[in-house]
């Protein structure tokens, strides 16, 4: 036997009660703990959070199931004697929410049942949804939502809720969804003829309370489906974020809310075909760039080992504010399109770094190796072959230091191939 009694057992309204303080005790955080003789407060388990509330002016923030040990109630605030008598109080939205979301379950989890046989093998309750892992085979949405559907159809029925106990023995001749997890007198929760399962949460009186029940995505999970969904007052909050979302949206284009996937599936289509349009004038402009800078280029951008006209390997080194890294790569490939030419690019802006190495086959340098060098200046990682390699890093301050290093290493010969 438990040292507390379980009062929401009975009665998952029951939100305020009186009861005695059996003992104290104080965790390994510091917290102090509160057992009682009987309790209202539903502790974590089963996949569902605790309850929150007060112990007289104390606050309780969070509800332990120590077993025969009783329930540990954590508090902050003023701290009662042993042998005192104390008013407890549930929060009540809290508590609605969580008996929403475990009797949405048992619909849910029964209608999956009903339908394909899948039962459910783990229940999660989260701060913003909840999550079921089905043994559903061939998964697709449109079986989901056939679930959805039927688990609505029995909440808008608002079928009676009732709280049955029963041996072990009698148990096993009943015909439950799930088997019980423990031994002794069970606690069955059942829905009048739909679902009947053992469980120790806190439940609605009819199906009725749940409100509405709504599936938000699914995915394949350790070999089953895992469906994101949610109850009740969750799903109102979640309609009025959407909804919200989806105008604001439509907004931008001026038209109805209906309309947008279209339009926006358009704008996307536009966009891809303006980028494609844009990496073409890129690379276009970067072989003119290319050629300028072989042409007239100055000390600070252009270092040269002996002169083009015996062949000699020409370094362009130049660093660039706000260029993307798909631009950096057209400029190198026009740059070493040229004969014996290496090019070490940069380009920065507020958050980052950006560096991109190439060179000509027939230069010498080993690309990958500087890359490791100059990433290592500017606190970053990169790399790639010995004939290009890419990175970036956090410090942007000392990108020109990241590509002095580079041109050091290559003119020592240390980041040869």
């Amino acid at each position: 036997m438990s040292a507390t009694e379980r009062l929401y057992y009975h009665d998952s309204r029951l939100l305020e009660f009186d009861a005695s303080v059996v003992s104290l005790s104080e965790r390994d955080d510091g917290r102090i703990a509160v057992t009682l003789d009987r309790t209202a407060f539903y502790p974590t388990g089963g996949g569902q959070p605790n309850d929150t509330g007060t112990l007289d002016d104390a606050r309780v923030v969070d509800c332990i199931d120590a077993e025969d040990d009783g329930i540990l109630h954590l508090i902050q605030g003023p701290v009662p004697e042993i042998g005192d008598t104390v008013h407890g109080k549930i929060d009540w939205l809290r508590r609605l929410d969580h008996l929403q979301q475990h009797t949405g379950q048992h619909i849910f989890s029964a209608a999956f049942v009903k339908l394909f046989a899948a039962p459910t093998r783990s229940f999660r309750m989260l701060e913003q949804d909840c999550e079921i892992d089905v043994d559903l085979d061939n998964p697709t949405t449109e079986r989901i939502e056939r679930a959805v559907d039927l688990a609505n159809q029995i909440v808008w029925e608002s079928r009676p809720i009732t709280v049955k106990h029963a041996t072990s023995e009698e148990a096993a001749s009943l015909p439950l969804r799930k088997e019980p997890a423990r031994e002794g007198e069970l606690r069955l929760i059942e829905i009048d003829d739909f679902d009947l399962t053992p469980c120790g949460g806190t439940h609605a009186k009819s199906t009725g309370e749940v409100g509405v029940i709504a599936a938000r995505s699914w995915e394949r999970a350790k070999g089953l489906t895992r469906i994101q969904f949610m109850a009740g007052i969750r799903v109102l909050s979640d309609y009025r974020k959407a909804n919200r979302t989806a105008m604001d949206v439509a907004g931008l284009f001026s038209a109805g809310r209906e309309d947008s996937p279209a339009l926006i599936a358009k704008l996307i289509e536009e966009n891809q075909k303006l980028s494609r349009r844009v990496r073409e004038l890129d690379e276009t402009g970067c072989r003119v760039e290319a050629e300028e800078l072989l042409k007239h280029g100055v000390s600070s951008s252009i270092v040269k080992e002996g002169s083009l006209d015996d062949a000699a390997r020409l370094v362009v080194a130049k660093v660039f504010n706000e260029r993307d890294a798909d631009s950096l790569k057209h400029l190198a490939l026009a740059l070493i399109a040229h004969p014996n030419v290496v090019a070490l690019l940069g380009s920065r802006d507020r958050e980052a770094a950006r560096l991109v190495f190439a060179r000509s086959p027939e230069a010498a340098g080993d690309m990958n190796a500087l890359m490791r060098k100059a990433c290592e200046v500017i606190d970053g990682r990169g790399g790639g072959k010995p004939d290009m390699a890419q990175g970036g890093g956090r410090n942007v301050e000392k990108i020109l230091e990241a590509i002095d290093a580079a041109i050091t290493m290559l003119s020592s010969g240390s980041g040869s191939v």
